[in-house]
């Protein structure tokens, strides 16, 4: 999907220039009946990943309908070689799209989290018309599982589709959804966003997000799953940072 937004490319990854306002009213503005299209919201790991990805994930990020940085610390990288990347989080992207499209009227569907995650939301959420279906671990591999998890989704219009299986299953979910042509709504590939929001994941606080150390609050929530990618995945990051030619000669 060509993007109509304006849009930073660094090393070929589309970076949609919104704000969380805009990206909220954008969101909001796409019709409800509109065929199903996906929002990406590409995160330092996946950035390391899909630099020397092969053609057919970059390519499902590339359909993406709207491809937002959701990391404060490769904002800050880029802007050494000149680069403006506008932040959305998919965690604060999920959270505005619950407290201000939402309604009990408003149909959504879930695909991931387990069912403790669901009850809580529901919990602080009562009332949502809601679906959920939690795919196995390592589902993308399992080409039953797949098509399980995109007939679930087309069998259940939904105004919102929250994609919360990981990067980059989550993303290439989506584009099998979208390749159907019968779903419709808009999927969010958030992660751990639904978690957060439900409150059985803690985010860290707010000054950790603004002093760009979110990641070490995860870091110390979940080291056994997380100290791969924080720690050995940040010599890469700096390495594709390297690799950006400086801002000024891309404009010239």
């Amino acid at each position: 999907m060509t993007s109509t937004f304006r849009a930073t490319s660094l090393l070929g990854i589309r970076f949609d220039q919104l704000d969380p306002t805009a990206a909220l009213a954008t969101i909001e503005a796409r019709p409800s009946d509109a065929a199903f299209a996906y929002v990406v919201t590409i995160n330092a790991d996946h950035f390391v990943r899909l630099a020397d990805a092969d053609d057919a994930l970059r390519a499902d990020y590339a359909a993406a309908w709207l491809s937002l940085c959701d990391s404060r610390v490769l904002r800050k990288l880029a802007s050494l070689r000149g680069y403006d990347l506008s932040v959305v989080t998919g965690s604060d992207l999920t959270a505005a799209v619950f407290a201000q499209l939402i309604t009990p009227q408003t149909p959504i569907t879930i695909i991931g989290s387990d069912d403790a995650t669901i009850a809580a939301l529901l919990v602080r959420y009562p009332g949502l018309r809601l679906h959920h279906h939690n795919p196995p671990m390592g589902f993308i591999h399992q080409p039953e599982a797949v098509t399980a998890a995109v007939e679930f989704v087309c069998n259940h219009p939904a105004r919102f589709v929250f994609l919360c299986v990981g990067s980059p299953q989550q993303e290439l979910l989506a584009a099998r959804i979208a390749a159907t042509g019968r779903a419709r709504g808009v999927g969010l590939c958030v992660g751990a966003s639904i978690t957060f929001l439900a409150g059985t994941k803690q985010r860290a606080p707010l000054w950790m997000q603004r002093a760009h150390i979110e990641w070490l609050h995860r870091l110390v929530q979940e080291p056994g799953r997380m100290w791969r990618r924080y720690l050995l995945g940040a010599w890469p990051l700096l390495s594709l940072i390297r690799r950006l030619p400086p801002a000024s000669s891309t404009r010239s």
